[in-house]
């Protein structure tokens, strides 16, 4: 079973990764480092709270794993 510390660690630097990504994209789209900065924090901030739980709702999902 995963700890809860090692699946945030997981989730902040997938979320930092596309927080870069986000923030390239909405400064290409938008043409404004504000707005595609707000979109990519606000994008991140969902992103990190939504992996979190659906990362530690399948940690105790013994279905598909092996044991022993």
């Amino acid at each position: 079973m995963e700890r809860p510390k090692r699946t945030l660690i997981k989730a902040v630097i997938w979320n930092l990764m596309g927080l870069i990504i986000m923030a390239l994209v909405g400064l290409a789209m938008t043409g404004s480092a504000t707005v595609g900065g707000a979109m990519a924090l606000i994008n991140t901030a969902i992103g990190l709270t939504t992996y979190v739980i659906y990362e530690r709702i399948w940690s105790r999902i013994r279905w598909g794993t092996q044991h022993g």
